[in-house]
């Protein structure tokens, strides 16, 4: 296995599977990526791009899990397996999409789908435990591809002492940073995250930090409004077509996640379906119709954003780069450009929205490859800077 890995590691340039599943667990993100070089002489050129989506049932499923008032230990177990035949097939497909076959892929990169995630210590047994649970287990999706497979990104980190999130940021460095403007490369995704780069920075001036919800409140009350008929308010048209109410909004804008000072990171656990349910609640106790309680919500994720970035950025920033799928929601982008300059998609600077979580994840994999650190431990709070993730051999 060592004599095959370096033989990967020693070729001029590598294709490898990334594949990313975020809070929002609407399906896979797969993105076919050819990596040359490593570290600071990184480039990724995207091939081929795919999303395999989760089917009603498996995304109730998978949700249910992340919930420990409902998620039961043989769920978590089975479902680890499951995700992995699921994680497989999307490896597979990208590979379909692109022409080849998978024998000409070198390595394939996982998140894995998060189903709890508890970085703060807690005291159990004598030990202050730190813990980060993602399943789709990489065995299977080694097995079933017959590709070496790098899983469990985020332990490491979190063994570390840090909050196991956000990765990206060190991707975003490789790959985006600049001579010219400093950015804020935001990622709205089930939860909004924000890497900044000021211009010409090196490594050690990189940081990073979640915002608060990006479209996981406004999903979720799509799917409660519509009776499950939407999981999205595509476009934004909803949210369009209500007013914010201004008290609901300085309500949410109360909740302690936005005055924690980075590194920070969170999740389902503080801005999931219970949250979301008891935001409708009060939207409707206040009088609002659906649209204005969307409406509230997306201007609540900006909100977030535009908060975090005023609190606790330091260095100028010209551009604000959006990725993820709040990039697609044009009431949202609307509402952001009010608040923040700058403020364009990935696109503008070579990336593409949709892929770049996935990209990161082949990215990542490149660097474990290399015996490189993937965290940041600036951003993420670890002790030291470590390589991250679980080889599986195929």
């Amino acid at each position: 296995m060592l004599q095959h890995l370096l033989r990967i590691a020693q070729k001029p340039s590598r294709r490898i599977v990334g594949l990313m599943s975020g809070t929002s667990a609407d399906g896979i993100d797969a993105a076919l990526v050819e990596v040359t070089g490593h570290g600071v002489g990184t480039k990724a050129r995207l091939v081929a791009f795919d999303c395999l989506p989760y089917p009603p049932g498996l995304k109730a499923d998978v949700l249910a899990l992340c919930d420990a008032a409902t998620g039961r230990v043989d769920q978590v177990c089975r479902m680890n397996a499951l995700l992995g035949e699921w994680f497989a097939e999307a490896a597979r497909r990208v590979v379909r999409k692109a022409g080849l076959e998978m024998a000409g892929v070198d390595l394939i990169g996982s998140h894995g789908q998060t189903v709890h995630h508890l970085p703060d210590p807690a005291e159990a047994h004598g030990y202050a435990v730190r813990s980060t649970l993602q399943v789709g287990d990489p065995c299977v999706i080694a097995e079933r591809t017959g590709v070496i497979t790098v899983g469990d990104f985020r332990v490491r980190d979190v063994a570390a002492g840090g909050q196991g999130a956000p990765l990206v940021p060190l991707v975003d460095y490789l790959l985006y940073r600049s001579e010219a403007e400093g950015r804020a490369m935001l990622n709205v995704g089930g939860i909004a995250n924000v890497t900044i780069l000021p211009v010409g920075c090196g490594l050690e001036e990189v940081y990073a930090f979640d915002l608060g919800p990006g479209n996981m409140v406004i999903d979720r009350l799509m799917d409660r409004i519509t009776g499950g008929r939407a999981s999205y308010d595509e476009g934004g048209r909803m949210a369009g077509m209500g007013r914010v109410h201004p008290g609901l909004l300085a309500e949410m804008m109360a909740h302690p996640f936005f005055s924690l000072s980075p590194p920070k990171s969170t999740g389902r656990e503080a801005f999931g379906a219970a949250y979301a349910d008891a935001f409708l609640a009060r939207a409707r106790d206040l009088g609002l119709s659906d649209a204005d309680a969307v409406a509230t919500a997306t201007a609540f994720t900006a909100e977030g954003v535009a908060d975090g970035l005023r609190r606790f950025v330091r260095a100028p920033v010209q551009g604000v780069i959006v990725s993820g799928g709040g990039a697609h929601n044009e009431t949202l982008m609307a509402s952001l450009r009010a608040r923040l300059p700058g403020v364009r998609g990935i696109e503008a600077v070579g990336g593409s929205t949709e892929a770049k979580e996935a990209l990161a994840f082949a990215v990542l994999a490149n660097e474990t490859l290399a015996g490189g650190p993937g965290n940041v431990p600036r951003v993420t709070g670890a002790s030291r800077p470590v390589v991250l993730g679980k080889i599986v051999p195929a």
